[in-house]
C-alpha cells in the first residue's frame, strides 16, 4: 500500500515514543520479590528471560502466565504497576528523541495519532502526566479500554479505529512499536503498514519474523515515510 494513504497512525508508548530506561525489569524484580522470587535463583532467571521475551504484552497475561492461579498474578500486577508508578513519578522516564515532535508533525499532516500500552490506565495515565502529554494526541488505550486483551491481540487497533473513525479501512492504519508483540498486533488487525523500530525491546529479526512491512531506526523517521520518502 502507499503510505501516504495512512490516515490513523497507533502508536505504541513505552519504548517506542517513551524512553523507560529498562523500568520495566526493575518493576519485575519488585513485583517477583512481593511473590518470594528471589533474584539470583534460577526461578527468578526464568521468569525474567519470559518477560524480555514478551515485552510488548498486556502485563496482566505476562503475570497469569508466570505465578498461575488469577490471585497471584493481580498481586504480582499491582506490585509491577506500583514500582513503575513510583519510578514514573520520579523522574526515570523520557520522551524518545523526535517522539513529541514526530506526533505533532504526524497531526499537521492531517492524521490522527493513538497511543497504547501493555500497562494499566494507571500507569499509562502517570506516564502522560510525567511528559505532560495528557493533551497531545485525541486517544490513548490501554488493554482494558478494549475489553482486556492486550497485545499480540488486534484488539486496540481496532479500538482505536472504530473510536475515531479516522480510517475508511484498515488498510488506511499505521501500527507502529518496538515489540514484536506490536507487530503481530497491527498484522492480525490487517494494519495497511506495521513498522518495528530499533529503540526498543525487540530487534530486526524478530520483527521481520512477524512480518512488519517496514522496519525503522526510530519513531522519528515516521512522518517522512507517510510522506513518501523512502523507508
Amino acid at each position: 500500500m502507499n503510505p501516504t494513504d495512512i490516515r490513523l497512525v497507533v502508536l505504541d508508548m513505552a519504548g517506542t515514543t517513551v524512553a523507560d530506561g529498562g523500568l520495566v525489569e526493575r518493576a519485575f524484580d519488585a513485583a517477583a520479590r512481593e511473590l518470594g522470587v528471589e533474584p539470583g535463583t534460577a526461578d527468578h532467571a526464568e521468569k525474567l528471560d519470559y518477560v524480555r521475551a514478551t515485552m510488548g504484552e498486556s502485563k496482566i497475561s505476562v503475570f497469569r502466565h508466570l505465578f498461575g492461579d488469577e490471585d497471584r498474578a493481580q498481586h504480582a500486577n499491582a506490585a509491577f504497576e506500583k514500582a513503575y508508578g513510583e519510578s514514573v513519578d520520579g523522574g526515570l522516564i523520557a520522551p524518545v528523541p523526535g517522539a513529541r515532535e514526530a506526533v505533532e508533525e504526524l497531526a499537521a499532516d492531517g492524521r490522527t495519532v493513538v497511543l497504547t500500552t501493555g500497562f494499566a490506565r494507571v500507569t499509562q495515565d502517570a506516564i502522560l502526566g510525567a511528559l505532560g502529554w495528557q493533551d497531545l494526541v485525541p486517544l490513548t488505550l490501554c488493554p482494558a479500554d478494549a475489553g482486556g486483551r492486550g497485545r499480540p491481540y488486534p484488539d486496540m487497533v481496532l479500538e482505536a479505529f472504530l473510536r475515531t473513525k479516522a480510517a475508511d479501512s484498515l488498510a488506511q492504519v499505521a501500527v507502529v512499536g518496538d515489540t514484536s508483540y506490536d507487530v503481530l498486533s497491527g498484522v492480525r488487525a490487517g494494519a495497511g503498514l506495521v513498522a518495528g523500530v530499533r529503540t526498543g525491546a525487540h530487534g530486526d529479526d524478530a520483527f521481520r519474523e512477524a512480518c512488519a512491512t517496514h522496519v525503522l531506526d526510530s519513531v522519528a523517521a515516521l512522518p517522512a515515510l507517510l510522506r513518501g520518502a523512502a523507508g
